[in-house]
């Protein structure tokens, strides 16, 4: 039965029913399990497997590939799972392209894996610029739209050229979700993402996963999570498998928001650098409408420098003043405090949640000219 992304998320992962049982059972808070005699049953001990673990991990899978038949793995953050494929993955000798331009984590990642003597080349995301430092590499890693730039490069095309030179492909999917884009379908090996973000939605828990086709790959990603036991625990389990359920409505208002606020952003003078994938406009557009279909709920943009930026973020009444995305609540951000992003100190990054557009739009816009007074 073809379903549609609201139903799936809706079902996403629920066992049987059984007689007087809830239909998402609650999360299973177990160290161990009973366990006599020769070992038999899936579940052993709690660093290894968890019944709450299964059933988000199906739901995931769900999400990722329809139809298909994949494995998912959670973990207690989106930079467990990220460190989960780089390290199960790569050893010494070995060579990594990672994006010029992604989450700010990644320079403190290269630098432990050139610690472990592994090969570290970069390049910018737009333009498919990581192709041109693709050769002998054993694992190309993609963000596609980046954090916090928004460029967007071709995920098959780059798939296609890595898997010729005979190197695995992962993407981090993390801003676009499954409902605004497959990995697994455009090529990748690996799809991962913080499901702190996006997934969840509701900013209260940290969480992550991969996804992916091949059982033996799977295998390497499970061992190091089990090595370094970067475990969800049941409850955060729990709690995200109940907030997939809202995922497509989420989703589409919030891009929907993201959408409208560029608009509105387009038209004003002090804004500069106007970045949002899913705008006409937006250089990155043509390639993320092949490849997207949803272009997510962030948008970036650069005021005159970092008073104003401070000045409207101050002014603002709908929107908190975080570091994170893609929760129901909108947020922004003056990135350059935190010092690791290459952009201007007027940068903001906006990511937009589920208020009604036209209030979200009708604050941004009052807090721009409050802060141009």
């Amino acid at each position: 039965m073809t379903v549609g992304d609201g139903t799936r998320a809706v079902r996403a992962g629920l066992p049987e029913p059984v007689k007087y049982e809830p239909t998402l059972p609650g999360p299973v808070f177990s160290a161990h399990f009973h366990l006599p005699g020769e070992v038999s049953g899936p579940y052993t001990y709690g660093r290894d497997d968890n019944p709450t673990w299964t059933h988000l991990e199906r739901a995931i899978g769900e999400l990722e590939a329809p139809g298909e038949s994949v494995e998912t793995l959670t973990f207690a953050s989106g930079m467990a799972a990220i460190s989960a494929v780089l390290f199960s993955q790569l050893t010494a000798g070995d060579t990594v392209v990672l994006p010029a331009d992604g989450y700010q984590v990644l320079p403190m990642v290269r630098a432990q894996l050139e610690a472990y003597g592994i090969e570290v080349r970069t390049a910018p995301t737009g333009g498919d610029a990581q192709l041109s430092v693709l050769d002998g590499a054993r694992l190309l890693w993609i963000e596609t739209p980046s954090n916090p730039g928004l460029d967007v490069c071709d995920v098959r095309r780059l798939a296609d050229a890595a898997h010729a030179a005979g190197a695995l492909v992962a993407v981090d999917n993390t801003l676009a979700t499954p409902l605004g884009q497959r990995p697994l379908e455009l090529g990748a090996d690996f799809s991962v993402a913080s499901d702190t973000k996006g997934m969840t939605g509701h900013g209260d828990i940290l969480l992550g996963h991969v996804t992916c086709r091949d059982a033996e790959l799977a295998a390497g990603v499970r061992r190091w999570r089990k090595i370094v036991g970067a475990i969800p625990g049941p409850m955060e389990a729990w709690l995200a498998h109940r907030s997939l359920a809202t995922l497509q409505l989420r989703a589409d208002r919030q891009c929907a928001n993201a959408l409208a606020l560029a608009q509105a952003l387009g038209g004003r003078g002090e804004v500069s650098g106007l970045r949002y994938p899913g705008l006409a406009t937006d250089p990155s557009h043509p390639t993320a409408a092949r490849q997207m279909r949803r272009f997510g709920c962030v948008v970036s943009f650069v005021l005159p420098g970092r008073a104003h930026a401070e000045r409207f973020l101050g002014a603002l009444l709908l929107v908190d003043e975080a570091t994170s995305f893609g929760g129901v609540r909108s947020t922004a951000e003056r990135r350059g405090r935190w010092g690791g992003d290459a952009v201007p100190e007027g940068f903001i990054r906006f990511s937009a949640g589920a208020e009604d557009t036209t209030d979200l739009v009708a604050d941004v816009l009052r807090a721009l000219d409050e802060a141009a007074a």
